[in-house]
């Protein structure tokens, strides 16, 4: 009994020492967290008042934008524009008969130069050529009888009512081998102009139709360039003044001397079509190449060109930005002609403005523009 109880006293002190240890341990816990919350406030705080006190050290929004300018100054402006163009036959047309008909002679050489009124096609015309022998006999007998009828009058045989019926009939039956005669004109198809012949269509012993094309036709030894030009162009037009242009087969440069202008601008295009006679051929332009025409404008000696990149474009317009007062204000332009450095303003810009040629993306209407250099 003595062991057991002092075995379970010992076992009871045990126990208030650990728990009295554990208590310690808890307050220590509590009093660490509290401190690292303590100094987790404290730099916070500490952190807003440095960020308050430096407010300076953050750019300002409206700080004035570095950039390059370039100021806008008249410049001689002697340009031309290239604008695609054709060269065409002086005359070219299909051939075509006049009337239905069988085909008794071809004379068509393929390639051949002709001259006009040559013989190309002969159609059938025996039965024309029958009517035209009997209406020549008929003619043969009312001449005879209107002299007879003539003479008759002169000594009062007959009334002169008579002697006029027998006159119409010599004029009528005139008229009818006129009008066969020509149908018989109409079988025999002949060159309209001095040319050279294309591809023949038919043979001998073919029927044919008007709507048949027997060759074509074309004048190739004087030749036509036609070509157009943008409507803002049109009014530098002058007919009988000459522009040059060059051809994909050959090196050389051409002249040529505009003749006529269209009535109007092409609603499609929005261009003036134009014709021109070439002045001089050689064997290295032929019909239906394609030409290269270089089309002066002419001399404007106050220009206003300035950098390429200075133009921003839109959906609808084109803009630059002008340095006014040391902001950025936003200007609608319209543009003309480019080469590779710069362009035209047609208007919008006027001598003297500055505008701004660097940093264009950064740039809002407004914004305060410091200008770092000028570009010549």
């Amino acid at each position: 009994m003595s062991k057991r109880w002092v075995s379970n006293k010992i076992t009871s002190y045990d126990f208030c020492i650990l728990k009295s240890a554990f208590v310690n341990m808890k307050l220590a816990q509590l009093n660490l967290l509290a401190g690292i919350v303590m100094v987790l406030i404290i730099s916070s705080c500490t952190s807003k008042s440095k960020e308050s006190k430096m407010p300076e050290s953050r750019p300002r929004a409206n700080a004035a934008i570095s950039a390059e300018a370039y100021i806008v100054k008249p410049i001689v402006l002697n340009a031309d524009i290239t604008v695609a163009g054709n060269l065409l036959p002086y005359e070219e047309t299909e051939i075509h008969p006049e009337v239905s008909g069988k085909v008794v002679r071809v004379s068509i050489v393929e390639g051949a130069f002709v001259r006009r009124g040559t013989l190309l096609v002969k159609l059938f015309d025996g039965d024309l050529q029958a009517q035209l022998n009997k209406l020549q006999i008929q003619l043969k007998i009312a001449q005879k009888t209107q002299e007879r009828q003539e003479e008759l009058l002169k000594i009062g045989g007959i009334s002169q009512q008579d002697y006029d019926l027998s006159l119409l009939n010599v004029s009528t039956i005139n008229a009818d081998i006129q009008i066969l005669r020509a149908s018989i004109n109409k079988t025999e198809i002949r060159a309209p102009f001095d040319g050279k012949i294309g591809f023949k269509n038919i043979s001998n012993g073919a029927y044919i139709t008007p709507t048949t094309i027997i060759t074509t036709i074309r004048q190739v030894n004087r030749l036509k360039l036609e070509f157009s030009v943008p409507e803002k162009y049109s009014n530098l037009v002058r007919e009988g003044s000459t522009i040059n242009f060059t051809t994909a087969t050959s090196a050389k440069s051409y002249a040529a001397r505009i003749i006529a202008t269209e009535s109007g601008i092409t609603q499609e295009s929005r261009s003036l079509k134009i014709l021109a006679v070439v002045k001089h051929l050689d064997k290295d332009i032929t019909a239906g190449g394609f030409a290269n025409v270089q089309f002066n404008l002419g001399e404007n000696a106050s220009a206003v060109m300035i950098p390429t990149q200075c133009i921003i474009p839109e959906a609808r317009d084109k803009k630059v930005i002008v340095y006014k007062n040391g902001m950025a204000d936003f200007l609608i332009v319209e543009t003309g002609i480019r080469d590779s450095a710069k362009v035209e303003i047609v208007s919008g810009l006027s001598i003297g403005d500055t505008i701004i040629t660097t940093g264009l993306l950064s740039i809002k209407p407004g914004s305060s523009i410091q200008i770092s250099s000028y570009k010549k």
